[in-house]
This record gives C-alpha cells, sequence and structure tokens, in this order.
C-alpha cells in the first residue's frame, strides 16, 4: 500500500485544468472547479485554467500549448469521455501521447466500478505523456473529478508518495529526445 515518506518534502507541481464543454462557463464550471480546489489544497500551483468546446482542434490546440509551456508540469481534463456525438476528448488528445497510460484507467475504473458499478464503462478515462508533460483525462462530472483526484492524482503527484510516484520520473521524461523542458526539473 502507499504512503507518505514525512522525511521528504513536498515539492508543488504546476497544474493546468482544461473543462470540455459546450455548455459550461467557468462561473459555472463544478467539475474544473473542483480540480482547481483540490490541486490547491494538496499545495500545486494552479498554471492554468481553461474551458473549451468540444471540438478536436479547439482541445488539441489547448493542450499542445500546454505541453510546450515549461510552466505546465501536469495538464488535466475534464470532460469529453463520453460516446455521445460531441464526446471527442480522447480523440483529440491520444494522438498527441507519446507514451500511453494504461493504468491509470484501469485504476480509474476500479475506483469508479466501487462507486457507481457497472456505470463506469461508460467513461474512456485516459492518460498519457507528451513533451515531458503528464495528461490527464477525467469524465466531466464533480464526482468523476473527485474520484479521480482523491483516489489516484493526489498520491501520484506527491513527490513523497511511495513505493513510487510521478514526480520522482519527472527529470527523466524526455531524456530519450534531449529536450530542455524536464532538463531543468530539480527532483
Amino acid at each position: 500500500m502507499a504512503s507518505i515518506d514525512e522525511s521528504k518534502q513536498f515539492i508543488p507541481l504546476n497544474i493546468a485544468v482544461l473543462t470540455v464543454s459546450d455548455t459550461r462557463a467557468l462561473a459555472d464550471d463544478k467539475s474544473g472547479q473542483t480540480l482547481a480546489d483540490r490541486l490547491l489544497a494538496a499545495g500545486h500551483h494552479l498554471a492554468a485554467r481553461e474551458i473549451v468546446t468540444d471540438d478536436v482542434e479547439a482541445i488539441r490546440a489547448v493542450i499542445r500549448r500546454w505541453i510546450a509551456d515549461s510552466g505546465v508540469d501536469v495538464v488535466i481534463t475534464t470532460g469529453g469521455t463520453g460516446f455521445t456525438g460531441r464526446d471527442v476528448t480522447p480523440e483529440a488528445i491520444e494522438p498527441l501521447f507519446e507514451k500511453r497510460m494504461d493504468g491509470f484507467s484501469i485504476a480509474f475504473h476500479m475506483l469508479s466500478h466501487a462507486k457507481i458499478g457497472t456505470s463506469t464503462i461508460q467513461s474512456r478515462a485516459t492518460a498519457g505523456v507528451a513533451g515531458a508533460t503528464y495528461i490527464f483525462c477525467l469524465p466531466g462530472s464533480p464526482g468523476a473529478c473527485r474520484d479521480g483526484w482523491d483516489g489516484i492524482l493526489a498520491a501520484q503527484l506527491d513527490y513523497r508518495t511511495r513505493p513510487c510516484n510521478f514526480v520522482e520520473i519527472m527529470p527523466r521524461l524526455d531524456e530519450h529526445l534531449r529536450r530542455p523542458k524536464a532538463q531543468g526539473a530539480t527532483v
């Protein structure tokens, strides 16, 4: 079981939150606000927060900008992971992944199944790494965002989590590409 190594210092990350929705604005974006509140409460920095419509190119434009931004370590999206015609978040983002994180989807569905049963299969939650940036795509409900953050991301984005976490490998994410983004990491 994972535990926190109190002898290590917490390292705050710069996390961007993207809500994918045709109907939400910042004022009524409960899912994006849930993620922003939780990451700030954990001690991380909200690097950016935006809302974009359910449009493949619009989603990709924001994600590409954040991947290229050395001030963004992690991107978390909410929305657009279902099966309706407008749900295109995985189609927009997965082609950008250099490496997929299949375990995230599995872990998310295990958590979700414990709460909502077989309805979890209606989500295409996904994750991966692109340009030394972690990208996590969560469903568009506040409950799913709470589950994803509380049950997976809070621990994996905490350098003190043992036996392992995403923060400790950040300096090596793009070593094969020799890009400068992760070379400046001090972890």
